[in-house]
């Protein structure tokens, strides 16, 4: 049986969900507070999302939802039917807007449900406010998670409540622990590389010939991929996943932050500066929805 458990952190006003099931073979702890983002995750046993200590989650952005952009936007400016925005610095080194606005939102629990095989727990976050002079618009995101023993599904489904049309891209930013990233590597089909300029600011894409086997080893990773398949998998010592997107156009950033053994594997609907290249980026009409579903899971063992 499974089981949603909400819990209240008083000292640092943090709320969050756990899920359980009752043999112990996966876990999620999902925080309300920090952008519906999932902080830990465990399947069939395995601690695949593991707490960042030292490195904190305003750094490092850590399983959050990126909306209504993924990446960077270069100077937080971008012009939209013949009208120009600003976006807050939120990358002062850069001099960027970076991952969006809602990372740090705290959503609210729509719906759960629990069962032998399976749980499962919508949130929502409704904007209202029109607080930005970067995106001035009514929206409402809802993050659905369901998790089972070997599996988890991300459902992501916005909806502009606005009067106006408003411009977007999705990603989801999810650092995976391997216990030797030295042996891990990731697998997926590109032949096309991202190119960025020294404020990591798309600059052009490169055809490139790779094998599907992309080795980790001692890279230092801040890579982005244009997928020629929607299918992402990772090998480790201990533990192998595949992860999915219903999005039939995909990206793929890899990063390795200064944690050892941890790597960003993140599926994204557009690039670096998407709103000043138009790389993947979307329109959403009004009363309209845009949704897309994630799906991880482990299928095989070492």
């Amino acid at each position: 049986m499974y089981y949603i458990k909400l819990n209240q952190d008083l000292k640092n006003d943090i709320n969050y969900l756990e899920i359980e099931d009752s043999e112990k073979v996966s876990y999620a702890k999902i925080f309300l507070n920090l952008g519906g983002s999932l902080q830990e995750l465990i399947l069939n046993q395995h601690h695949i999302i593991k707490d960042l200590h030292p490195l904190t989650y305003d750094n490092t952005y850590a399983s959050s939802i990126l909306f209504p952009f993924a990446n960077r936007i270069a100077d937080g400016s971008y012009i939209y039917e013949e009208k120009p925005y600003q976006f807050e610095i939120n990358l002062k080194a850069e001099n960027n807007a970076l991952h969006g606005l809602i990372y740090n939102k705290t959503f609210q629990i729509v719906s759960q449900k629990t069962t032998n095989n399976y749980a499962e727990v919508t949130l929502r976050y409704q904007e209202k406010q029109l607080h930005t002079k970067g995106f001035p618009y009514n929206y409402s995101i809802d993050i659905k998670y369901t998790l089972t023993s070997d599996n988890l599904d991300l459902n992501v489904t916005v909806k502009n409540t606005d009067t106006k049309a408003f411009p977007f891209t999705l990603g989801w930013h999810p650092y995976f622990n391997s216990t030797d990233l030295f042996k891990s590597s990731v697998h997926f089909d590109s032949n096309k590389k991202v190119l960025f300029d020294q404020r990591n600011i798309t600059v052009g894409i490169n055809q490139i010939e790779m094998d599907n086997k992309f080795l980790i080893e001692n890279q230092s990773l801040d890579d982005c991929f244009v997928l020629n398949s929607n299918k992402i998998s990772f090998e480790t010592p201990s533990y192998n996943f595949v992860l999915t997107s219903s999005e039939k156009e995909c990206f793929l950033q890899l990063y390795t932050p200064p944690h050892a053994n941890t790597i960003a594997i993140e599926p994204t609907t557009g690039i670096s500066d998407s709103f000043n290249n138009k790389i993947g980026l979307k329109t959403l009409q009004p009363n309209c929805e845009y949704g897309i579903h994630w799906n991880l899971k482990i299928n095989e063992f070492n």
